[in-house]
């Protein structure tokens, strides 16, 4: 079956509050986002990349692979004005049958095993997104006011949001929604159930300074 990876890095960074987009800052030497792409070759090279940036962020990215001599081969797609149409260019750009992983950019700590874990779901029922359990206390705001509720009833998603491609082209086609807040509620939208299964705690998405420091630590272990 053939396997796409759609790899996501549309952000400009703001909250990481530095000048270098946060899919550039750099990590034993190295951009996040090569890193990434490194942790699917783990997993297997039988796969066809596909990378979303900013327009005025490609140039920038092909002169930081002749950098570092980074010629794993990957397509290169403009990104849209949200998350949504970039990654809706992204489905675009690749064939219409598969298995296709949404990934953002800035995690680089998937494991081989998540990888797999959503591939086998996502050929068995059509669909797999990569979670683990909630650790803290939850409370809901609510009502002027604010209650405890049951964390065993909650889940902390992460990506790759794996697809059989023609569904979720499929669900890309709906107009744009602000509910939309990842893949897979755009496909839960369209009437599709999805399936959850187990993530990889060290699956960060590096967002704030600290998530840096963090993987930085991660990366050194």
């Amino acid at each position: 079956m053939k396997k796409f990876v759609l790899i996501v890095a549309g952000g400009r960074g703001s909250r990481m509050k530095q000048a270098v987009p946060k899919q550039f800052a750099e990590i034993e030497g190295k951009p996040i986002l090569m890193h990434t792409f490194e942790a699917f070759l783990k997993y297997g090279e039988e796969m066809d990349f596909f990378l979303v940036l900013p327009e005025t962020e490609i140039p920038v990215w092909k002169k930081l692979c002749k950098k570092h001599d980074f010629n794993l081969q990957h397509s290169l797609v403009a990104g849209g004005e949200t998350r949504f149409h970039s990654v809706k260019n992204g489905l675009a750009a690749i064939g219409d049958e598969g298995i296709v992983f949404i990934h953002d950019g800035v995690r680089p700590f998937v494991s081989v095993q998540t990888i797999e874990n959503c591939f086998k779901m996502t050929a068995e029922k059509g669909n797999a997104l990569p979670v683990i359990p909630v650790s803290e206390s939850v409370r809901e705001v609510l009502n002027g006011g604010t209650r405890a509720v049951n964390r065993n009833n909650f889940f902390m998603v992460q990506t790759p949001q794996t697809f059989r491609v023609s569904a979720i082209k499929n669900a890309y086609n709906q107009n744009y929604s602000e509910k939309f807040t990842d893949d897979a509620s755009v496909l839960e939208s369209s009437g599709e159930a999805i399936n959850l299964v187990e993530g990889n705690r060290e699956n960060i998405k590096i967002t704030w300074p600290a998530d840096l420091k963090i993987a930085r630590a991660l990366m050194n272990s």
